[in-house]
């Protein structure tokens, strides 16, 4: 799990991210003295816990705390500031946490430690895939609709690559298998990626999906597929596999043999 600090004052950033940094308790941490560059980040990584300043030039925390849980809604709010009295508007808009500057140390522990304790477990999973047969995506139980069928498909493809880094040209060689990578379908493959990031964006689940530096993969841990189970040996999901695996797509006839010789 990644978590962000944002605060305009660069002593207090430094020191928010370094306490965060010994607690050991994320992945990475990363801190911005604006909320415009926290926005941009939250859009491309996956944020578990953001520590927000509420007084804030150019975009107070406040705002910045609606944007990220419009972009990203399982992302725990937790608010750093100097000034008690806005409090009750920072629970209003369901924030997890709320702390007094200057901040100790054993209190931030604490409010993180019970942030990530109470986190919801069903939001462990923010979608279902499910493979075996045709491929289809749900979100709390309500089908995803795509405005591309080619959109679908890479995400599919992303699926089926477990987490594994994909470049555009390599998803192109899969989802048109004699196509030639020209500069036209170069272009057509930056409308299927808009396509689906809008999609994502759409059933509030773009948290799922990482695109930077021309390569794009899907995060394993926060989708509930049948494939990753079998996988891991899930006795149901072993049971449920019929054979068949995402029929629709040639180039899942690779793992689907894969599964049938349990070569994993």
């Amino acid at each position: 799990m990644k978590a962000i600090c944002v605060d305009d004052e660069n002593l207090i950033l430094d020191l928010t991210v370094s306490l965060l940094e010994d607690f050991g308790l994320f992945e990475d941490v990363k801190g911005f003295t604006s909320g415009q560059e926290a926005t941009e980040y939250i859009e491309k990584e996956n944020v578990g816990v953001a520590l927000l300043d509420i007084d804030m030039p150019e975009m107070d925390g406040m705002t910045l705390a609606g944007i990220i849980k419009d972009k990203s809604p399982n992302t725990s709010i937790i608010f750093l500031t100097g000034y008690s009295e806005y409090a009750v508007e920072a629970f209003s808009i369901h924030a997890d946490g709320y702390l007094l500057k200057p901040i100790a140390k054993d209190k931030l522990y604490q409010e993180i430690r019970y942030v990530l304790d109470n986190k919801d477990e069903s939001s462990e999973y923010l979608v279902t895939a499910k493979t075996f047969g045709n491929f289809d995506l749900f979100v709390k139980g309500e089908s995803v609709v795509f405005k591309r069928s080619k959109s679908k498909e890479l995400l599919a493809y992303l699926i089926d690559n477990r987490g594994g880094t994909v470049t555009r040209a390599e998803a192109f060689a899969a989802l048109w298998e004699d196509g030639m990578y020209d500069r036209a379908m170069q272009k057509q493959m930056d409308v299927i990626v808009r396509s689906l990031k809008d999609t994502l964006k759409d059933y509030g689940i773009s948290e799922i999906l990482e695109v930077k530096s021309g390569a794009m993969r899907i995060c394993p841990e926060l989708i509930d597929c049948d494939m990753y189970h079998y996988l891991d040996g899930d006795e149901d999901a072993v049971k449920s596999f019929r054979g068949v695996y995402m029929n629709s797509y040639y180039w899942a006839s690779l793992t689907e043999a894969s599964l049938l010789d349990d070569d994993f």
